[in-house]
């Protein structure tokens, strides 16, 4: 079941080891980048380039910025959406009232092929329309600072408005990430009961969770990488298993004087510990728990969102 923490896989967690939280050492060098303060894009679909039939499409005039906009029109039940391109597809729910809805590129530049399903029967899917397009990105970063399904805020969010006010009293984009890590793990509690129980096509509303103050790892992941995009730190949701077999959610993060980092809280003087502030909550940061959290191996990324 979805993010459910096995006991075989906490055994695995609980090894033995020390290891020190060494924030003094996540001060980077004197010339860090101050903290670029809120900012939310917002996704348009302004028209300018669209594919599409009487029953399905989607808006491409934003694909520089990282992401298509889609929508239905016929009369399914249930649509699905695909992206794929690089050697990977990715695979959506879409609504079926009409409205556009916005699905990351997150495969870089080059050649997508965006197709609609709409349900027949059953599991069955018939195509409703194709697409396929070319892609530049105007810098790789952009598909990590919109919202869209999974990571789903606007500039009138109340996890937008905590991310500005702990990012207010931060030095540096990295005081800006424990900020906000350090919030979200003593904040939010683990529910174990929603991972047993939660249903495919779960999408994360972080708000939702900001208020009930507990989630599964999908939510800890799309509230941390809201606030982060919020604050115009590039974050990305990754999806994969952990050691032991679960599936699990996650996030790697952009700190522009260290590049993409999966491990960006804890530092034992030769490498940067992996960040994933389910396990870290539950854990209570534990040296054991953060020992297995910051071992890159534990975790095999399947998508990144």
């Amino acid at each position: 079941m979805f993010c459910r923490l096995r006991r075989r896989a906490l055994r695995l967690a609980l090894l033995p080891a020390v290891f020190l939280l060494l924030a003094a050492l996540c001060a980077l060098p004197a010339d860090a980048a101050a903290p670029a303060g809120t900012y939310v894009r917002t996704p348009a679909a302004p028209g300018t380039v669209v594919h599409g039939n009487a029953k399905a499409g989607f808006d491409a005039s934003n694909s520089s910025q990282g992401y298509i906009m889609a929508w239905y029109g016929g009369s399914a039940d249930k649509v699905k959406v695909q992206i794929t391109g690089g050697g990977s597809t990715y695979t959506y729910n879409l609504n079926t009232a009409g409205r556009k809805e916005v699905f990351p590129l997150t495969m870089g530049d080059g050649s997508y092929t965006v197709a609609i399903y709409e349900r027949v029967t059953g599991n069955q899917y018939a195509l409703a329309y194709s697409k396929q397009i070319s892609v530049k990105l105007e810098s790789a970063f952009l598909p990590f600072l919109y919202p869209n399904q999974y990571v789903n805020f606007s500039a009138s969010s109340r996890t937008v408005s905590v991310a500005g006010t702990l990012a207010a009293g931060a030095a540096d984009q990295l005081g800006v990430v424990t900020n906000i890590y350090n919030y979200v793990i003593s904040h939010i509690t683990y529910d174990s009961y929603k991972a047993a129980n939660v249903q495919s096509g779960y999408l994360p509303s972080v708000d939702s969770t900001l208020a009930a103050g507990t989630g599964i790892c999908f939510d800890y992941a799309a509230v941390m990488a809201a606030m982060l995009r919020s604050q115009q730190i590039p974050t990305r949701l990754e999806v994969g298993y952990v050691s032991g077999g679960t599936y699990h959610a996650w996030i790697s993060t952009y700190i522009a004087e260290v590049g993409w980092v999966d491990g960006i809280i804890q530092f034992d003087g030769k490498s940067w510990k992996l960040m994933d502030p389910t396990f870290a909550s539950n854990g209570g940061s534990s040296p054991e728990i953060m020992q297995f959290i910051g071992n890159g191996a534990n975790y095999q990324m399947k998508y990144r969102y």
